[in-house]
């Protein structure tokens, strides 16, 4: 498995548009390109989320998918009118994982 994580500042009032421009673009990429999908998240620098996408492998993450879809297109650009600077922090092979979907039931 592997995970890309990005670091997005936004300009100042922006946050709703961005993220509303983020889950399209995420969803198309998701339908489109075979990604596990991916996770949004506001840091504790002002005007500064990070989100992270999972993927089967680098190689799936790395192809160039082309595909044409006209929300994808709007909402890419409403993303980039939002952004002062994007770039992908990490590049991560997940080595061991334990990460799970429900609470562990207590003792």
């Amino acid at each position: 498995m592997f995970i890309a994580v990005y670091e997005f500042e936004i300009r100042d009032g922006t946050e709703s548009r961005f993220r509303e421009a983020w889950l399209e673009v995420t969803k198309s990429i998701y339908q489109h390109c075979g990604s596990f999908g991916s996770r949004l998240h506001r840091s504790d620098k002002p005007n500064v989320m990070v989100g992270y996408a999972q993927w089967p492998s680098r190689e799936q993450w790395e192809k160039d998918h082309q595909f044409t879809d006209e929300l994808f297109e709007i909402s890419r650009k409403e993303m980039r009118e939002c952004l002062v600077k994007s770039n992908t922090v990490y590049k991560l092979e997940v080595s061991d994982d334990f990460l799970q979907t429900s609470l562990a039931e207590k003792c």
